[in-house]
């Protein structure tokens, strides 16, 4: 990209709206992560089966809370 096109205001109306779709879709990719890695980890956690189900319902019937209530209260420490 040469400086003369850096100067035309039409460059920034491509890159602006362009910027703002790739990083809605890796914020959103990185959630979907975040829900799968939890659904797995409660899948596979050492917790009581009914917890467990408890656990893998809230993270499907609302993902990104149950993920993260997951994560913070929810699974098992190590030690």
């Amino acid at each position: 990209m040469s400086l003369l096109m850096l100067s035309d205001p039409a460059t920034y109306e491509f890159l602006i709206p362009a910027a703002l779709v790739v990083g809605s879709l890796l914020l959103g990719l990185a959630v979907v992560v975040f829900i799968v890695v939890a659904f797995f980890s409660a899948l596979f956690a050492r917790i009581d089966l009914g917890m467990k189900i408890l656990w893998i319902v809230l993270i499907f019937i609302a993902p990104f809370i149950g993920a993260l209530l997951w994560f913070i209260i929810g699974r098992p420490r190590a030690g």
